[in-house]
């Protein structure tokens, strides 16, 4: 905030119309804000979060919804919303967090075991690859071959 230079420069002797035309302040807003430095809204955000704070210092579990209640109880009325608002910007977190799913998970082991073990590597690019038959018994006894050139051939075993 500009005002407290322009309150100074005042005091120095420099104009209030100069400094406000140098910083390219308007001239109504820092009359304003002489007559009231501090804001209503302000002191009430900061009741809010001392309250808040007070309630997470109690139980540091609480999440915002139950600091906002516990807020409520000790008589300063808020939403949820407003709670979420001034614990994020006051950096009031809970202390027992949910574990976050998907992004930032490490690969587990393989589900399956390797029996056959064998190492599969290119030799050239664009060269293609066979594998061996095996048996399914989900399709009924019966093994499918695919070819590289034609359909899908399925073969009686």
């Amino acid at each position: 905030m500009t005002y407290p230079l322009v309150a100074e420069l005042a005091e120095a002797g420099i104009p209030v119309t100069v400094s406000c035309r140098v910083l390219k302040l308007a001239r109504q807003p820092y009359y304003r804000w002489r007559n009231a430095p501090v804001r209503d809204a302000d002191v009430l955000r900061a009741y809010r979060i001392n309250a808040l704070h007070d309630a997470h210092h109690d139980d540091p579990t609480f999440g915002y919804r139950y600091l906002a209640d516990e807020a409520r109880r000790a008589g300063w009325r808020m939403s949820r919303r407003t709670a979420w608002k001034l614990c994020s910007q006051a950096g009031i977190l809970s202390s027992a967090q949910r574990r976050r799913r998907g992004k930032g998970k490490k690969a587990g082991p393989p589900v399956f075991d390797d029996h056959v073990q064998r190492v599969f590597r290119a030799d050239a690019p664009n060269r293609l690859w066979l594998t061996d038959i095996e048996r399914h018994e989900a399709l009924l006894n019966l093994a499918v071959v695919k070819g590289h050139r034609s359909a899908s051939v399925a073969a009686g075993v």
